[in-house]
């Protein structure tokens, strides 16, 4: 009797822990697109650290982003299970945040040109600096995590929100985890492709060399270009966030604005999330910035 109960409990574990493998597996490919992004966007973020201190920061982050995930898994579930209809509103707020965010790094690139410093005291104030400027670029990566991490999390639990309670658990946290370590791996192989290349260099080989001075080359307009890619990232997000929650009839009329014969869906439903995205974005950093002359007018 014993036997029989204890093989039926081993059976109805293999059963859950399959099925959480085949939701894990259909939620990953469904929110492969947001991971994309999610990878440009923190790359952009945590570059432009000393090269010693790449490592640590990344950590750190990935840190954040498990923390992140720990909080927003168990809210997730129980939104969904108690308050559904705050699901879009609070990843709104997230939306027009990235969104924000966004313009408020185009304006800030347009309006504070790069002075050449001062190469007398440069060492001096990049030592007393390096510290808070770490802090920061950290504090805005674990912020932007949050928001990404949000909206990946919410499209997992459409996905497994027919499924047993403990089936949702299991999935929403590995595909938690999968996300993290995933999406902060690549990040960590992409800041160190130029490390790679200079190891490379110096190892006993014609091909070695060549192939390192190649990725020494190819590294900084990699990180270059992921800053932009970031940014653009910013509004590909935000925007799609603020899409999803339209009326598909709406939907459907702003794509048919857009679409032509050569153009692809998919490229279609991007430059609309894009463009959404900045005027959602320029109206944000408006109302911020209105109601911040004010605040601090009558303070």
């Amino acid at each position: 009797m014993v036997g029989a109960s204890l093989l039926t409990l081993i059976d109805d574990i293999a059963s859950v822990l399959d099925d959480i493998a085949i939701l894990t597996k259909v939620t990953a490919k469904k929110t492969a697109g947001v991971l994309g992004d999610d990878l440009a966007l923190n790359t952009a973020l945590v570059s432009g650290v000393a090269s010693q201190r790449e490592l640590p920061v990344i950590w750190a982050v990935t840190k954040g982003s498990f923390i992140n995930k720990l909080i927003l898994v168990p809210i997730a579930l129980l939104i969904s299970a108690f308050l559904p209809a705050l699901i879009f509103p609070l990843l709104a707020l997230g939306g027009i945040y990235l969104c924000f965010e966004g313009i408020e790094k185009i304006w800030h690139s347009l309006t504070h040109k790069k002075k050449q410093p001062d190469k007398k005291n440069l060492n001096i104030k990049a030592n007393q600096n390096w510290q808070e400027y770490e802090q920061k670029k950290i504090k805005a990566a674990i912020r932007t995590d949050f928001v990404l991490s949000a909206e990946i999390i919410v499209i997992a639990l459409g996905t497994v929100k027919q499924a047993q309670m403990s089936v949702q658990i299991g999935a929403l946290s590995l595909i938690a985890i999968l996300m993290t370590i995933g999406v902060y791996g690549l990040v960590a192989t992409i800041i160190k492709i130029d490390d790679l290349g200079i190891w490379l260099m110096q190892k006993s080989s014609s091909f070695l060399d060549v192939l390192g001075r190649g990725l020494l080359r190819f590294a900084p307009w990699l990180m270059h270009s992921l800053s932009y890619i970031g940014t653009l990232a910013m509004f590909l997000v935000g925007g799609g966030i603020i899409i999803h929650g339209l009326p598909p009839s709406k939907v459907a009329y702003f794509q048919k604005l857009l679409t032509t014969n050569w153009m692809p869906i998919w490229f279609t439903q991007s430059l609309l999330n894009i463009i959404c995205g900045l005027i959602v974005g320029v109206f944000a950093v408006l109302i911020f910035n209105g109601i911040t002359k004010v605040y601090y007018k009558f303070k």
